[in-house]
């Protein structure tokens, strides 16, 4: 995916805030958006998802991305991820309407566009991959939610881990490592048993899964600045393969990470029950 979210005139206010260095997330509460009247719905291809999609645009009608002032994405987490990729910097109303609804409000028809209007407005800055794989050729993504470098064969994955260009683990022995964001952090990366991230804390989780040798290793939190860097050793024998929110890559040779500030996706959420408040009631659950 390439930054073409920053390239359009008319978009550039809600993506790129004029050289202030914005941090991983910001809050906006409500009024971000008088009563939008120009919705476009979308929706993933599940059962459930098509039957809301249909509802809605019989009630509320349907607008083109083009004319649109907000987009109401039907499904889960995974639909919501594949909607803010597409870069449109429009900002994206989720409901659930698939299986995870982390990044989703509650399923509703009515009063949608005083919901949109009232809604708290999440920024997040995705991550930037750079994997070279075996034939040569640089791959690029970006990730919303975590870059991970898994194991693609039976072997343990053999990683050097580096920080802005320091060497900080000569070798991991391990079935992967993921590097994630705040929003990401409750996903895979809790998963495998790494720290949720605070929203508006400038760090990443960098977390080890499986971790073989050194065996006590508990993972790293690095500041948001970081430039992380994974070199695989004995690539021939130890096959690795890295994922950017599920568009993967392999066998890789190295994968270079870092925080994409130039891009925002916006994500909006009924009040009281945003990023910040689910991150951590999930502490608690």
């Amino acid at each position: 995916m390439t930054i073409r979210a920053i390239a359009a005139h008319q978009q550039v206010n809600a993506l790129v805030f004029f050289g202030v260095d914005c941090s991983i997330f910001g809050q906006r509460k409500g009024n971000w958006l008088n009563r939008p009247n120009k919705i476009h719905f979308a929706a993933a291809t599940g059962e459930i998802a098509q039957e809301a999609l249909s509802a809605l645009i019989a009630r509320y009608g349907q607008t083109t991305m083009a004319e649109a002032e907000v987009i109401v994405a039907l499904g889960g987490d995974g639909f919501m991820l594949q909607t803010l990729h597409e870069g449109t910097a429009l900002p994206v109303y989720g409901m659930n309407r698939g299986t995870v609804g982390f990044l989703m409000n509650e399923y509703s028809p009515d009063d949608l566009p005083e919901r949109l209007a009232n809604a708290e407005e999440a920024l997040t800055h995705p991550l930037a991959m750079t994997a070279q794989t075996a034939d040569g050729k640089i791959h690029k993504a970006l990730a919303i939610n975590e870059v991970s470098l898994l194991r693609a064969g039976p072997q343990a994955a053999k990683l050097q881990i580096s920080v802005n260009g320091r060497v900080r683990m000569e070798e991991l022995i391990c079935d992967g490592a993921i590097l994630s964001t705040p929003a990401g952090s409750t996903a895979y990366n809790y998963s495998a048993h790494g720290p949720i991230l605070p929203i508006g804390t400038d760090v990443l989780a960098l977390t080890g899964i499986a971790s073989f040798r050194p065996r006590r290793w508990r993972g790293a939190i690095l500041p948001a600045s970081a430039r992380v860097r994974f070199d695989i050793l004995e690539p021939e024998k130890r096959s690795v393969m890295a994922d950017a929110d599920s568009r993967s890559v392999q066998p890789v040779r190295w994968v270079e990470v870092v925080l994409e500030r130039r891009v925002a996706h916006r994500i909006l959420f009924d009040p009281g029950h945003g990023l910040e408040e689910r991150l951590m009631s999930e502490q608690f659950a």
